[in-house]
């Protein structure tokens, strides 16, 4: 399945006139800080099973 453009535009309306102008940036800032520790987190993961795998 696709999202053509018609389909973001309309999404985009929809989160507009829900949230209003003034919330998005507050949201899109909360989910880029989320993205980010999620990041972070598979990041600290990986690192630790390397460890593990050094250590056996």
């Amino acid at each position: 399945m696709h999202i053509g453009i018609t389909e973001i535009i309309i999404i985009a309306l929809i989160v507009l006139l829900l949230f209003g102008g003034k919330k998005i940036p507050e949201l899109m800032r909360g989910l880029g800080k989320g993205v980010k520790s999620f990041k972070d987190g598979m990041k600290e993961g990986d690192e630790e099973e390397k460890k593990d795998e050094n250590v056996k």
